[in-house]
């Protein structure tokens, strides 16, 4: 059934948790055209669960017939120092993170047309000569205390580009890449904000194409008490194994990091209640508590508010909850744990590459 302009633009935004500058895809919605959505990662290791938010906005924008673009940032993270700066390891690690996106979307078809999927890295664009000349004019406005500021984007402190110039050529890179590939649609979790919306002020000066920004809620590291005000020092992270749940942690393993979550029945920020508001809820609608027999009877939930209303009440015991919560994480994670059981090239090099 063909969508209305309002339940397409409805479909691509309405899981975002923030919309900046919605006009320009009203605008290309309107005008008929392929809309070009993109979300960069740098290769740096195994994929944790956070990624599954953005895979659910980008299956919504599939759906919308937007044509998404994971792009595989290698230059970034190499002039991040992930992998010491090897360019292999970042490249065999970016070809895993293509089995990744593939097995969370459904394996979706791929091309450059509406509703498809695409992968590219930033060293093929960087080759179009000009892409430098772009950075340039994106670096041409930036200070050096506001660079530092951005640097938050890469998951470092202000200082940490003081023996280092190629990181403050990297705010202008992430905006460079964004006008390099014409895109329409700039996604990512909360952490980019800055980098887009210094992006936008870019657009402004030169005249670009000022890509509409969504923004997606950050899960928090499992030992979280929880987001605090502008700080993404919560955030769940790989670089700490014991507080991410990764996708392809066995049940067991789920429950055992699960296990030593925070959650206070007193508070309604925890992890645990973020794993269900942004990946349970939207995949499966509901979420089913089985204690021990002796304990009671198996009860379910289709809201993050009755269930948070159960633990304050008692009515579900603290490790209940967190059983549950790992017991739905994991059964979303099956098609992703069979798809690397049959397919274990790519997992087996980044395993040996990060020695997990």
């Amino acid at each position: 059934m063909t969508m209305t302009d309002s339940e397409r633009l409805e479909l691509i935004t309405g899981a975002a948790q923030e919309v900046v500058g919605v006009e320009h895809l009203e605008a290309r919605i309107g005008d008929g055209g392929v809309i070009r959505a993109y979300v960069g990662f740098e290769p740096s290791g195994k994929a944790h669960v956070g990624w599954k938010v953005l895979a659910t906005n980008l299956r919504r924008m599939l759906d919308a017939d937007v044509n998404v673009l994971i792009f595989l940032a290698d230059w970034h993270a190499w002039v991040n120092d992930k992998f010491g700066g090897d360019m292999d390891k970042i490249q065999t690690t970016g070809k895993y993170m293509e089995e990744v996106f593939r097995a969370l979307l459904g394996h979706p078809e791929e091309g450059e047309g509406p509703g498809q999927l695409r992968f590219a890295y930033a060293s093929e664009i960087m080759d179009s000569g000009d892409y430098w000349a772009r950075v340039l004019r994106c670096s041409k406005n930036m200070s050096l205390a506001r660079a530092r500021r951005t640097f938050s984007i890469m998951g470092r402190d202000e200082a940490s580009g003081d023996g280092d110039l190629s990181k403050f050529f990297y705010p202008a890179m992430q905006a460079a890449d964004i006008f390099e590939m014409d895109i329409d649609l700039a996604i990512g979790g909360m952490d980019q904000r800055k980098a887009h919306m210094y992006m936008r002020e870019v657009a402004d000066h030169w005249n670009w194409t000022k890509a509409t920004c969504i923004h997606t809620p950050i899960i928090s590291g499992l030992k979280s008490a929880g987001a605090r005000m502008d700080s993404f020092d919560h955030k769940m992270s790989k670089s700490d194994p014991s507080g991410a749940i990764l996708l392809h942690d066995t049940p067991e393993k789920l429950r055992k990091k699960m296990r030593k979550a925070y959650l206070d029945v007193e508070q309604d920020d925890s992890p645990i209640y973020e794993l269900l508001e942004h990946i349970i809820l939207p995949e499966q609608g509901h979420i089913t508590v089985t204690p021990k027999p002796e304990y009671g009877e198996p009860s379910t939930y289709d809201s993050l508010e009755g269930f948070i209303a159960a633990v304050k009440s008692g009515s579900i015991h603290p490790l209940d909850a967190k059983f549950a919560v790992a017991d739905a994480i994991s059964a979303g994670l099956e098609s992703m744990r069979n798809h690397f059981e049959n397919n274990p090239t790519l997992l087996d090099a980044v395993n040996e590459i990060t020695g997990q």
